[in-house]
């Protein structure tokens, strides 16, 4: 092994140890923000995403401009993913289709020639196919100035060529095509508008700062989709552009009219549909239209045809004779996309950060971006006048001594002993003098002299007038607004989009119509039962709202003999408390008791509880503690292979109306009982031959633990063994009660068991007369009211308290069971004053 030498640093090892969730960490933050920054959200200046502005500076460059010939989607794509964009084709590709489309974009950034894909959802022709080019107004108001020194460049990815960060938008792209994209844990979602309507609200901005948000929303009053159609303005068009969040109606536009479907036929009056809702499929809505026809979910229709051609779109809904037109349009915007939602989300990027803007930040971060820009194109203009009319002063001193500066040419050895020589006689600097050395010999004719000292006035008047905009924010501001209105005559179109009134009536009335939440139908249930009624779950699984004076009736409450009684009540509290009830199966899911429902139509537990817990068996239902009770409370849950896990209150108090998976089960393996368990208290558990083991709720044995755990192992079985239960005890002096299968019962004080630990093999607590006898189950012995069934049928209702309390070696009283009968199960009563023991039994 080699010696580390003096005054060496130690090699640093090559496999460095990293904590795995400190690398997922950073990882996947790092690729979280790579797709918020560099793929899914747009830039506020130029409301371009990354891919776009490469697939626009990539045609520029190729010089694909509007009034050169259309070239090859695949050259264009080719070019985007050597050079700038190293990702897949087809992602470049449908970047740039999108860009194409008509019916996607208001104001297409690029023009297309071939198959780009329809409002049908027609997916668009390969790029080998189609042909493209940019678009006047992307050629003019996005590009035109990439020469101008108004934006930065950055090396690409491999670092061989230079592209541009962000383009010089002469217009608010971002507001003018809108933009959709998904990112990570964010979403943007902007609709089109107006071309007219933003630059008029950008020059209100420009000349009034303080303009009110009144009078913006007067100037852009909604979107301005390029598939027409109707927005209904109201609450969601203002919150969208004053919190950059909102709602925004649309529908379809549609009318009536008579047609003739066939010769010989009656005419009929039928429901045409000429304009879609903005990014509607529209055979996709034909086909879910037809589909609710067939299903008879929308009535009065005879037939659906699509009469659309080049001309525009005509979906014909031809009615049946008895059915009027009005009642038919108006279930199609009911139950179709005919009528539908924009969710609007105004996030962009500002100065690489996600951020929701309203429509007054938006519009005034294009405002400060523009100014910017004028500056830096003002600025290069500027110093190539300077730099141009440095040139030309000297070529006009020259000219005025022509043959003197001849004659310093002819005497000088070299080109450098020349120009030294004219900058010293004419006081020329040494770009004047290289200027004057290349000047051509047609420059000493008369015509060319003069046409030297105009260019020469005019360039002193062109740097006056660009000093002037740089020193006078006010010029600039007014040169920005001829340029704005420039723009606008050139490339404005009337709106497409109809803004009709009534967005807050429709959005009540779909309120009024959409079918109550889970959480809205169980206050409404709650609110129609009597104050004083009681809840009532028997044994056999049967759940009841009863009158007290019913349960008075039925003495559920009442201990009884061995008999053909009613099924003993596991469960009886008041409704007025709205108790929350916590529903556990066999498979280890867990779900909310929707209770409230009983009062109209009474039924057993498995129709109150989640579709998705059909065919499962409830083992125990539990109140879920609140308030000064949940403290330092937690559920336990043991399964039959004798595991036992503990999980904290609180993943139990944010339960949805699904059933959850809180326990892991082997195959084989079941949930037997749950326990409510509180730190410092202690637990009993029980299996088949009377062993009992007795622990501390501590994290030491009962550790709190996940969901998705299974829970070490409490009680190690031996062969022929089961687990059959658990009870808390909840302080000295406590008891649990005992039951065999021959129908033995036994009070047993829990401080004569000795403490154990996880996984001892405990004691007897109950020594069987007869062999075939084994304990069935245990409850806690403090409860006041017990059930016991047997598999007769029968059953009988005893209370502990009743009972001798006895010792490990006691042998409990018996039920005196007929003969081949036996107790199957013990029903711990949860009461009003008994919800903490019984729960915890």
């Amino acid at each position: 092994m080699a010696e580390e030498r003096p005054g060496e640093q130690p090699e640093q090892p090559r496999v460095q140890p990293i904590a795995l969730h400190q690398e997922m960490q950073r990882s996947y933050l790092e690729y979280a923000m790579s797709v918020i920054v560099g793929r899914a959200l747009p830039d506020v200046r130029d409301g371009l995403k990354p891919v776009q502005r490469r697939i626009l500076f990539a045609m520029h460059e190729l010089g694909l401009t509007p009034d050169r010939p259309y070239r090859k989607c695949a050259r264009v794509v080719g070019d985007v993913l050597g050079k700038y964009h190293p990702h897949g084709d087809q992602a470049v590709y449908d970047a740039l289709v999108r860009l194409v489309q008509t019916f996607a974009s208001r104001h297409p950034l690029l023009d297309g020639h071939g198959n780009f894909g329809s409002v049908d959802d027609d997916p668009p022709a390969a790029m080998r196919y189609t042909e493209t080019r940019l678009a006047p107004i992307a050629n003019e108001a996005l590009l035109d100035e990439i020469g101008d020194d108004t934006v930065d460049f950055a090396p690409n990815f491999d670092g061989s060529q230079q592209e541009p960060t962000v383009l010089p938008a002469q217009l608010p792209f971002l507001l003018l095509n809108g933009c959709t994209g998904i990112a990570v844990g964010m979403a943007t979602s902007i609709p089109p508008h107006n071309l007219r309507e933003v630059v008029d609200a950008l020059i209100a901005l420009i000349r009034k700062p303080a303009l009110s948000d009144e009078k913006l929303l007067e100037l852009v009053p909604g979107p301005d989709f390029p598939t027409g159609g109707e927005v209904l303005t109201g609450s969601g068009v203002r919150d969208t552009y004053l919190t950059g969040r909102g709602s925004i109606p649309m529908r379809g536009v549609a009318h009536t009219e008579e047609v003739q479907p066939g010769k010989g036929r009656h005419r009929r009056s039928a429901v045409v549909i000429t304009e879609l809702p903005y990014q509607l499929s529209k055979a996709g809505w034909i086909e879910k239209l037809a589909e609710q026809v067939n299903d008879g979910k929308i009535g009065g229709i005879a037939d659906i045809r699509d009469e659309s051609d080049r001309e525009g779109m005509r979906i014909v809904v031809e009615l049946r004779r008895d059915a009027k037109a009005e009642t038919v349009l108006g279930e199609l915007q009911r139950r179709t996309a005919l009528q539908s939602n924009f969710g609007a989300i105004l996030l962009t990027l500002v100065n690489g950060q996600p951020l929701q803007l309203s429509l007054r930040q938006l519009l005034q971060e294009f405002l400060d971006y523009r100014e910017h820009t004028l500056i830096r194109r003002t600025r290069h203009a500027l110093r190539k006048a300077e730099d141009r009319l440095e040139v030309v002063e000297g070529l006009n001193r020259a000219l005025g001594d022509v043959r003197r500066v001849i004659e310093m040419i002819q005497e000088a050895r070299d080109a450098a002993s020349a120009r030294a020589s004219l900058q010293v006689h004419l006081d020329l600097s040494e770009r004047q003098a290289d200027a004057v050395l290349a000047m051509p010999l047609r420059r000493l004719t008369g015509l060319e002299q003069e046409s030297l000292r105009q260019e020469a006035e005019d360039l002193r008047q062109e740097r006056s007038r660009l000093r002037h905009l740089l020193d006078d924010r006010g010029a600039l501001l007014d040169a920005m607004v001829a340029e704005f209105k420039a723009l606008k005559k050139r490339y404005a179109t009337p709106r497409r989009t109809r803004l009709v009134e009534g967005g807050d009536a429709l959005v009540a009335q779909r309120a009024a119509a959409v079918r109550p939440s889970a959480g809205l139908q169980r206050q409404q249930a709650v609110a129609a039962l009597a104050a004083d009624s009681r809840l009532l779950v028997q044994a056999d699984g049967q759940v009841k709202i009863v009158a007290p004076q019913q349960l008075g009736r039925l003495h559920l409450d009442e201990p009884v003999e061995r008999g053909d009684h009613p099924a003993p009540a596991r469960l009886i509290l008041p409704v007025s408390g709205q108790p929350a009830l916590l529903a556990f199966t066999d498979a280890g899911r867990v779900a909310l008791l929707r209770w409230e429902f009983a009062g109209q139509q009474p039924g057993r537990l498995e129709r109150f509880l989640p579709d998705g817990m059909a065919g499962e068996q409830v083992v125990q239902l539990l109140p879920l503690p609140g308030g000064e009770a949940a403290a330092g409370a937690s559920i336990g849950l043991l399964s039959s292979d004798g595991r036992f896990k503990r999980l904290p209150l609180e993943d139990f108090q944010e339960l949805s109306g699904r059933a959850a998976s809180v326990l892991r089960l082997k195959e084989g393996v079941s949930l037997r009982r749950v326990v409510l368990c509180r730190d410092g208290q202690e637990l009993v558990v029980g299996s088949s031959t009377g062993r009992l083991l007795r622990l501390t709720v501590n994290d030491t044995n009962l550790p709190l633990l996940g969901r998705a755990a299974q829970g070490p192992v409490l009680l190690r079985l031996l062969p022929g063994e089961s687990v059959v239960g658990a009870a808390g005890a909840a302080g000295a002096g406590s008891t649990v009660l005992l039951a065999s299968r021959l129908g033995w019962i036994k009070r047993l004080a829990v401080d004569g068991l000795r403490l154990c630990q996880r996984g001892d093999l405990g004691q007897i607590g109950l020594r069987f007369s007869q062999r075939q006898d084994q304990l069935i189950d245990l409850c806690g012995g403090d409860t006041p009211l017990v059930g016991a069934l047997l598999d007769s049928g029968r059953n009988a209702r005893l209370q502990p308290q009743d009972l001798e309390v006895e010792d490990a070696t006691g042998s409990g009283v018996s039920l005196g069971l007929a003969e081949q009968e036996e107790l199957s199960d013990l029903v711990p009563l949860v009461g009003q004053q008994g919800v903490g023991q019984g729960a915890a039994s």
